[in-house]
């Protein structure tokens, strides 16, 4: 049985305007480039315990001497312990993507629901919910996350937690504003004219043309989310049982590892964290470049 014409035509357009939007990212070489280091980052996460022994990472079973330099043995040195730097940099890894990524999403959902609401129902709904935006909006998002991760108990939930209902207020902001754009485009008009309700009207047709806006700032979010996680990791409010490039930092401070110039052990969480931020950065700036058209002759 054949699909209506319909539904073939838009299937089509779709198809054509995602064709068009991957053919606008790849032009952008700061996206591509972007991409593909975080392609590579994640694909060696995912692949960590696969590819290496997580029992190397016991400080009761290694064999490596404290602090020692780069050499054909550990590639990367020695932590205080006598791990190898290169594998705790590798796993840590899988921590800090985890968090970033969970804490962004979750911060995705509670801004799209919140500018959602607000836009859609207007009045004392809006009234209330930008309230609270504009409450979480005046305090310092870090500080806010170190006092919920040191009232909570510690552990991956707390990061998550702290950093997700601290940093979506910038995404109800732009969900809002979009949302207002979008109902008073006339398929919008037409839709209530013809009975629609508020969750035909909000899952149809508002939710489906703002999904882009807010996936663009997800990206550009869990680069913040990476960072706020290594700052309360180094600041010894993150799971101290799970490995993460902020709790390596914390650990290379507090064994004195800075005052005895083991820079292999603080270069590699380092630059972890700036090569991944700056990836979601660029993939997120490529993803603005395709949703705005007039981006594009001012990013080249």
């Amino acid at each position: 049985m054949s699909a209506p014409p319909n539904a073939t035509g838009v299937t089509g357009r779709r198809l054509a305007a995602l064709t068009e939007g991957w053919r606008v990212y790849r032009a952008d070489r700061g996206g591509a480039f972007g991409l593909a280091v975080l392609l590579v980052v994640v694909a060696l996460a995912l692949l960590a315990p696969v590819l290496t022994r997580s029992g190397e990472l016991d400080v009761t079973r290694v064999q490596g001497a404290p602090l020692q330099p780069p050499s054909a043995t550990n590639w990367l040195g020695t932590d205080e312990s006598g791990r190898s730097v290169l594998l705790l940099t590798w796993w840590g890894a899988r921590m800090s993507l985890l968090v970033g990524l969970s804490a962004a999403v979750l911060s995705m959902v509670i801004g799209t629901v919140v500018g959602l609401l607000a836009a859609h129902f207007g009045g004392w709904v809006a009234t209330l919910l930008l309230r609270v935006t504009d409450f979480f909006l005046v305090l310092p998002a870090l500080v806010l996350a170190i006092a919920l991760s040191t009232v909570l108990s510690r552990g991956v939930f707390t990061i998550v937690l702290a950093i997700g209902v601290t940093s979506w207020p910038q995404t109800a902001r732009l969900v809002r504003a979009q949302t207002l754009t979008v109902e008073t485009r006339p398929y919008i008009e037409r839709a209530r004219a013809l009975g629609g309700g508020h969750r035909h009207l909000l899952g149809k047709h508002v939710l489906p043309a703002v999904l882009p806006l807010v996936f663009a700032t997800t990206t550009l979010t869990v680069a913040s989310a990476i960072i706020a996680e290594s700052t309360l990791s180094f600041l010894g409010l993150g799971d101290p049982s799970m490995i993460s490039w902020g709790s390596m930092l914390k650990s290379a401070m507090d064994t004195g590892a800075v005052t005895a110039g083991a820079w292999w052990y603080l270069l590699p969480p380092g630059l972890g964290i700036a090569i991944v931020v700056l990836s979601f950065t660029l993939c997120g700036r490529a993803l603005e470049t395709v949703l705005n058209p007039k981006l594009r002759g001012t990013r080249r």
